[in-house]
């Protein structure tokens, strides 16, 4: 019997443990380890502070799912790996593999600036989610200024776009617009760069979108320092600010970084081949975010990131998956696709309004994008929302 742990447990780590379940059957036994027992749909975490979704509404306990599944869920922290003796070790004891999926997700690079961390608030985790949820009702009372954006080295831009929209809606709903002076801020070389060097007409669109809802914006600016009441640019512009929401960097975890036998790049990703196999260990695969993913494009003057969402998450998953299924069997015809020739499919909340994205590759060259505005209701984003937990919750890993 093959046996494969899997560090993670978001949408690479579970789509990977349950595929490698289902297509090796009794010949595989698969073990998911993950710190949190819930799986979360984070793309709805913009929806949080809104109060538009509560956590209840889009998490679900790992392990019912992963039993039905024949996968073994440990609950722990998983503290370091030895690829010499293919160990596992965690707070739950030590773990031994034949494969090792490395789907370990971001660790968030608070400390980019001074003042992040402190003085700014982050929609991506429960927590700062909630937080924000406490932070725009106590802004209410007394209206100022607000920033949103993304700071140098980040590549999660996207959701920085989507909380913009969504508080600027929330400001009209409040009555409360007109005394709010609106500015995003991100690294990009330009609007609706997003990491993966734009798509057709959507600069045009973005500025559009900047202009009909009186935003304020900054292009190809970083992050100097963040205080109580200002965001401190490099190129020595102060911006007043009442609330702060940045997206600061991602960073590999812990996990990777305390891995030397992993040979994780500076930043702590996991260098693979195409076929998402470690470039140096056989038996070692990541997928997701834990991903090294090389840009092919130069950022003009300040640096910034590709973005690693839930689909390509998702489908690097089921890769590793077929491909450890094949590699058991002794087949060397594995699956190649590298991430940037992933198709790039998104749905962009703005405000109860979207933004369809869809493209052959997420990287250029393409032979089809298309980003389509929705100024009706966001019902495509609400859809696959709900798409995506449904299928979750049964553990229908092989589905789109």
């Amino acid at each position: 019997m093959t046996t494969t742990v899997v560090v993670g447990g978001s949408f690479a780590g579970m789509t990977a443990a349950i595929e490698i379940k289902r297509k090796g059957k009794n010949e595989h036994r698969v073990i998911l380890i993950d710190k949190s027992p819930l799986f979360l749909f984070i793309p709805s975490l913009i929806w949080i502070p809104f109060k538009r979704r509560e956590m209840k509404d889009i998490s679900f306990r790992k392990a019912d799912i992963l039993t039905k599944k024949g996968v073994e869920f440990v609950h722990a922290d998983a503290l370091r790996v030895d690829t010499e003796s293919q160990t596992v070790s965690t707070t739950e004891g030590d773990f031994q593999y034949d494969h090792l999926v490395v789907a370990t997700g971001p660790k968030v690079k608070f400390d980019v600036a001074p003042g992040v961390a402190e003085y700014s608030h982050y929609v991506g985790t429960p927590n700062g989610a909630m937080k924000l949820r406490t932070a725009l009702e106590e802004f209410k009372k007394k209206p100022g200024p607000i920033v949103i954006g993304a700071t140098q080295d980040a590549g999660c831009m996207g959701a920085a776009y989507e909380f913009l929209f969504n508080v600027e809606k929330w400001l009209r709903e409040e009555g409360i617009r007109k005394k709010v002076d609106l500015y995003w801020i991100t690294p990009e070389d330009y609007l609706g760069h997003f990491g993966i060097d734009g798509m057709p007409l959507g600069e045009t669109m973005l500025k559009a979108f900047m202009k009909m809802f009186n935003i304020h914006y900054r292009t190809q600016v970083a992050v100097k320092e963040v205080t109580p009441d200002s965001v401190i640019l490099t190129n020595g512009e102060v911006l007043k600010s009442s609330l702060t929401q940045l997206m600061p960097p991602f960073v590999g975890v812990d996990f990777v970084q305390n891995s030397p036998s992993l040979h994780a790049t500076p930043k702590g990703y996991v260098p693979v081949e195409d076929t998402y196999r470690h470039k140096q260990l056989k038996n070692v695969w990541a997928a997701g975010i834990a991903v090294q993913v090389d840009l092919p494009f130069t950022c003009k003057n300040i640096p910034f990131s590709a973005p690693k969402t839930g689909y390509p998450s998702d489908e690097t998953g089921k890769i590793v998956a077929e491909n450890i299924v094949r590699t058991a069997k002794g087949r060397t015809d594995l699956i190649k696709k590298p991430w940037g020739k992933i198709p790039g499919l998104c749905v962009m909340d703005a405000g109860k309004k979207e933004v369809l994205i869809f493209s052959n590759h997420l990287f250029r060259p393409r032979t089809f994008a298309i980003m389509m505005p929705n100024v009706i209701y966001d019902f495509t984003k609400v859809l696959l929302e709900k798409y995506f937990l449904w299928k979750s919750r049964r553990g229908y890993a092989w589905m789109p």
